[in-house]
């Protein structure tokens, strides 16, 4: 269970690093799209926009429905939740960072030590 898991976290993350992807994932949160619509803001062919479809689906980011000759996709947004949650974990590290640079700016803390300079020599 946790292997599949990751390994659906891992598919997830893999589709996001595209930027073609994420931009169809962009388009397919309006509405449902079919393949073509999804490959024409790229110039591409129907059949590379039909390989990034298939890595999206892989991640069940995409659902594809045929309709008559026509694929649609729609958005399937529920592995982005999961996504979401291993992203929160970490974001207490950012606003652990982001509360001590505020800090800093605003001179409530005090500022770090500059490290002592060792006698005899000079810089």
């Amino acid at each position: 269970m946790v292997e599949q898991r990751l390994a659906q976290l891992d598919n997830t993350f893999h589709a996001l690093s595209d930027p073609t992807r994420r931009a169809m994932l962009r388009n397919l949160s309006v509405h449902e799209r079919s393949v073509g619509e999804l490959a024409a803001p790229f110039r591409m062919s129907l059949a590379a926009a039909s390989k990034h479809i298939k890595v999206l689906e892989r991640a069940g980011l995409v659902r594809r429905e045929v309709k008559g000759r026509t694929h649609v996709c729609r958005l399937d947004a529920k592995p982005l939740s999961e996504v979401k949650d291993w992203l929160q974990y970490y974001e207490r590290f950012w606003s652990e960072r982001l509360d001590v640079l505020e800090a800093l700016l605003r001179g409530d803390a005090p500022t770090p030590p500059s490290s002592p300079r060792k006698k005899g020599r000079s810089r």
